[in-house]
């Protein structure tokens, strides 16, 4: 098959490019900038808006993977941010379909993001079956563009299928996972052993093993799937288990979580203890049924290659300061 791939030089791009090759595909990557050690076909563009020209990305191409997105931010400068996404998320991305549809792209997958359904579950994991509930700017913007995309689907006839990730971590993640990372390898006290939440994830090598079943399945056409690793973690699970692939202790203890959730509202960090304490558990049982899908990896391989990685680039970056 020929994939038209944006966002290719991003962390999950990178993975999803090296996989679509190993299959013997052909990928044409759209973005800024070529990936790093790329020998295939490369469309630059200077961004995703509703003005963006696509036309000439699309020869030959069965499906288009739109990872490309304005992503999630913790503090947004920007004076509107739900029109600062909706002019990536939702007019770019619809801008992107519509050149697809009449160029006969068969099918396109576009990835959203779990905080469709909202930010934390209770005692229930989420499921496609939920009613949405974006909370932020960035999840609106998801939510809109999944509508806009069934709208195009039924008008052109092009197959639409969108998955909903978790958290994403594997080699080359950033943001709070890397943090996360950063802290265990310090065997610094956590004081985290209270907490008894339940959080999903998706290590990259079964994401990218999802979309491409998403991109080539004949059950998936016009489908939502969430993708998920199969089990769920507590923060404290996480960082023992992160602990264990490192070969270090993991310096968890308990701690009161009020008084942690006291101390955060004092200096304005309540949504990074919420985020750290809730549980967002995932369930994934309707792509394992329609479409037979299931990780080939676990989540304590994922978490293994994720470690493994992190301390080999310490170690170079840490050869490099030494010269």
């Amino acid at each position: 098959m020929k994939y038209l791939l944006t966002g290719a030089s991003g962390f999950v791009g990178r993975a999803l490019v090296e996989r679509l090759k190993l299959h013997g595909d052909i990928v044409v990557e759209v973005g800024r900038r070529q990936s790093t050690g790329s020998t295939g076909c490369f469309y630059q563009v200077n961004d995703i808006s509703v003005d963006t020209d696509f036309a000439e990305a699309f020869d030959g191409c069965d499906a288009v993977i739109h990872l490309a997105a304005r992503v999630h931010v913790m503090h947004d400068s920007v004076t509107d941010p739900l029109a600062a996404f909706q002019a990536v998320n939702l007019h770019g991305t619809v801008n992107l379909a519509r050149q697809a549809a009449k160029a006969g792209v068969r099918r396109f997958v576009y990835v959203s993001s779990i905080k469709v359904n909202g930010e934390y579950t209770g005692s229930q994991p989420f499921t496609e079956a939920d009613g949405p509930q974006p909370q932020d700017p960035y999840a609106v913007s998801k939510w809109q563009a999944e509508q806009a995309l069934h709208e195009i689907g039924r008008e052109t006839g092009m197959e639409i299928v969108i998955v909903r990730p978790p958290l994403v971590y594997g080699s080359g993640v950033k943001a709070n996972f890397y943090s996360l990372l950063k802290l265990v390898s310090k065997r610094l006290p956590l004081p985290l052993g209270s907490i008894r939440n339940r959080r999903s994830m998706i290590y990259v090598g079964n994401l990218t093993d999802a979309l491409i079943t998403c991109a080539t399945h004949p059950a998936a056409a016009g489908q939502t799937y969430l993708v998920s690793d199969g089990e769920a973690v507590s923060t404290p699970q996480l960082v023992k288990a992160i602990a264990v692939a490192m070969h270090c202790p993991d310096r968890v203890f308990p701690f009161p979580l009020s008084v942690m959730r006291f101390f955060a509202s004092l200096i304005g960090k309540s949504s990074a203890v919420d985020r750290l304490t809730q549980s967002l558990e995932v369930g994934s049982s309707k792509i394992e049924k329609e479409l037979g899908w299931r990780p080939p990896y676990s989540m304590q391989q994922g978490l293994q290659v994720t470690a493994d990685w992190f301390l080999q680039s310490n170690d170079r970056a840490g050869q490099q300061n030494d010269r």
